[in-house]
C-alpha cells in the first residue's frame, strides 16, 4: 500500500461541484439522480429570436419509444427508460457507472412558449427540443393619461 502526503483540502473540490449541482438545479439531487431507480439527465436550454431550445443528455436510447416528451401548464417534462443489455455476470462486473433504467426531468418554461408546433431531434446522445415562441406575449406599451 502506497502512503499519500495528507492534504486536507483535496475533498473541497467535489464538495463544491455537489453543492453548485444542488442550488443550480429545478428539482435539487447532490449526486444526480432521484434514487437508485429514477435518474435525472443534465439540460440546458437557450433562446432564440423565434424559439427556446432545450438540449437534454441522454446518451444510450437505443428507439424512440424510450423517450417521451410532454408539454402540460407550461412544464417540460421529459421521461423515458434507457436499456442496457450486458451478458456480463454480476460476479464478473468490476465497475458499474453507466446508468440504466427509468429518468425523468422536468422545467418550467417561459411565459411566451408555444405547446404546439415543437420538434424534438436525437443525434449522437443529445435530445433537442425546439419550442417557438408564442407572438401573442409580445410586450405592449400602455399610454397613460394625465389629467
Amino acid at each position: 500500500m502506497a502512503l499519500i502526503p495528507y492534504d486536507p483540502f483535496r475533498h473541497l473540490e467535489a464538495i463544491r461541484r455537489d453543492m453548485n449541482r444542488f442550488f443550480t438545479s429545478d428539482f435539487p439531487s447532490l449526486f444526480g439522480h432521484m434514487d437508485d431507480q429514477h435518474w435525472m439527465p443534465r439540460i440546458d436550454m437557450h433562446e432564440t429570436a423565434n424559439e427556446y431550445v432545450v438540449s437534454c443528455d441522454l446518451p444510450g436510447l437505443e428507439r424512440k419509444e424510450d423517450v417521451h416528451i410532454d408539454v402540460q401548464n407550461n412544464m417540460l417534462t421529459i421521461s423515458g427508460t434507457i436499456q442496457r443489455h450486458h451478458d456480463v455476470r454480476e460476479e464478473q462486473m468490476h465497475r458499474r457507472e453507466r446508468f440504466f433504467g427509468r429518468f425523468q426531468r422536468s422545467i418550467t418554461l417561459p411565459a411566451d412558449a408555444a405547446a404546439d408546433n415543437i420538434r424534438a431531434t436525437y443525434k449522437n446522445g443529445v435530445l433537442d427540443i425546439h419550442i417557438p415562441k408564442t407572438t401573442t406575449g409580445t410586450k405592449k406599451r400602455v399610454d397613460i393619461e394625465f389629467h
